[in-house]
């Protein structure tokens, strides 16, 4: 995967943690566009894979240590533009909370029907299908 977009910023890694039947979703301090809700994501820094930087953005952000099952996919976001990988990951220890006080202002375990309450817009496509597989209806 590159590194970078087209205008040269970093990439963002997502992380989509299901644990216990719900999956994990952060609520940003600033929204960027409709997405005030979403995954624990962050930029991947210089040299590291995107599945690192999933599992190094949910750490830093909720305090959880995850680890990486398998890629989701990437695309350029609508909203933001910005080069986005989703990684599927799975709790290995610790407990959510907000661990970055500067990002977020909340953060939640979804239930499948509870999804569209908090991302009122489509989810990418291959990560919809893998929660469609993985969370309790």
């Amino acid at each position: 995967m590159e590194q970078q977009n087209a205008e040269g910023r970093p990439a963002i890694a997502a992380a989509v943690v299901v644990h216990e039947g719900r999956v994990l979703m952060v609520r940003r301090r600033v929204s960027e566009g409709r997405l005030s809700w979403q995954f624990p994501a962050g930029e991947v820094e210089p040299g590291e894979a995107r599945e690192e930087a999933a599992v190094r953005e949910t750490e830093e952000e909720t305090g959880l240590t995850v680890k990486a099952v398998k890629p989701l996919g990437e695309r350029v976001h609508p909203d933001t533009g910005r080069l986005m990988s989703y990684t599927a990951c799975e709790v290995i220890g610790g407990h959510a909370h907000i661990a970055d006080t500067d990002e977020l202002s909340e953060l939640a375990w979804v239930a499948h029907v509870e999804i569209s309450q908090y991302a009122p817009y489509p989810l990418f496509a291959p990560v919809q299908e893998h929660l469609d597989v993985v969370l309790e209806r």
